[in-house]
């Protein structure tokens, strides 16, 4: 699956650190701006307490966790959207990627540059929003100008004539709204709307990383920068995150890791919050394959099929697929054994419609 979730702020706010602490993968990191020109994109594993209990239970060799993929995009500036520090590149890069996350710089560092001299994370978040919603506006009025034609052209088809005046008059509500900088009701107009149009920047699904130091951490309520953000967005959207530790204790064994951890005071990596996150954010959940050679943690969208979900593993079960065997790791990890979970009668055959629950263990039955 490419589902990506794609790193937004402006230059020298902590992207490409937390890029590495996320998935390892040393891109450049600088004190300048643009140091991110092309997207780096990696992989990085998703936590998952459930594939080390699934491991005993199955007396399984190895685990193979599943994943997510971020993309590191280069620091906007205002004024992107017409062109400036290289914008339609970065914006365009955005547009490929299924959630946002703003990083926000939220702490004061007078050896760290900023493109605007001060630090004002609520300022940096609208200026992206902005460039954003000023795409948009381009996008809008390239449609509905096509639109128009579309209609003309559609005269002899009652059913597609109305689909596309539908999208006209949605496309005029959601062109006031950009026009007046309103995000929430944009965003608002695209998720109530039962027809698709283009592709909206702004309208997109997001989190906030917010950059706190190390003196912030266990002591959140001091800073203001990011009490601002959470006031503004909740905490369901708002993490803290001190990015240069994260970093730090990626350089770190376990041991070490856990040390330093309890040295000051972080009770859990931050990182594990961003990853979880981001992944529920993708609207993804995780079913499993288990046996004595491993237990691998397969990730698909909610929503999917066990037919579909099958062809995850191998394109061979799901053309070839004649049903499937179905135990939740939930009834696995209580009652000890597969076994078990059939006698207490937790193991189900579902055919090719069953839709997918996550934590579900399956053994595909087909024939090819």
């Amino acid at each position: 699956m490419s589902i990506k979730a794609g790193l937004v702020g402006l230059p020298n706010v902590g992207k490409s650190t937390l890029f590495n602490a996320l998935t390892k993968a040393g891109v450049p990191a600088q004190n300048y701006p643009f140091c991110t020109i092309d997207p780096h994109i990696a992989i990085t594993e998703v936590p998952d307490e459930r594939l080390e209990q699934l491991k005993a239970v199955y007396q399984s060799k190895k685990i193979i966790p599943g994943d997510v993929m971020f993309v590191d995009i280069a620091g906007l500036v205002k004024g992107a959207a017409s062109g400036e520090g290289l914008g339609n590149q970065f914006l365009s890069h955005i547009r490929e990627v299924n959630l946002i996350i703003h990083v926000l710089r939220c702490f004061e560092n007078a050896n760290i540059l900023h493109t605007e001299d001060t630090i004002d994370p609520l300022r940096d978040y609208d200026t992206i929003l902005q460039e954003l919603m000023l795409k948009d506006l381009d996008s809008v009025e390239k449609r509905q100008t096509k639109i128009e034609t579309l209609i003309k052209g559609a005269q002899s088809n009652p059913q597609e004539k109305k689909k596309l005046e539908t999208e006209k008059t949605l496309l005029k509500e959601v062109y006031k709204s950009l026009d007046a900088m309103d995000v929430i009701l944009v965003r608002q107009l695209i998720q109530d709307s039962t027809i698709e149009t283009v592709p909206l920047l702004s309208a997109k699904d997001f989190l906030i990383v917010a950059n706190i130091q190390e003196d912030d951490i266990g002591k959140l309520e001091n800073n203001l920068y990011y009490q601002n953000l959470l006031q503004k967005s909740g905490s369901d959207r708002v993490i803290p995150l001190c990015i240069k530790i994260e970093e730090e204790l990626n350089q770190l064994n376990d041991q070490e890791a856990q040390e330093m951890m309890a040295m000051i005071g972080l009770a859990e990596r931050g990182l594990n919050t961003v990853i979880k996150k981001t992944y529920n954010k993708l609207n993804l959940i995780t079913f499993f394959t288990c046996g004595p050679q491993e237990i691998h943690a397969w990730p698909i969208k909610k929503g999917m099929t066990i037919r579909e979900a099958s062809g995850e593993i191998h394109s061979d079960l799901q053309r070839g697929f004649i049903c499937a065997e179905i135990v939740n790791c939930t009834d696995i990890l209580t009652l000890k054994s597969e076994v078990k979970a059939k006698e207490a009668g937790k193991v189900r055959t579902e055919g090719q419609d069953y839709i997918v629950q996550d934590g579900d263990i399956i053994h595909v039955r087909f024939n090819v």
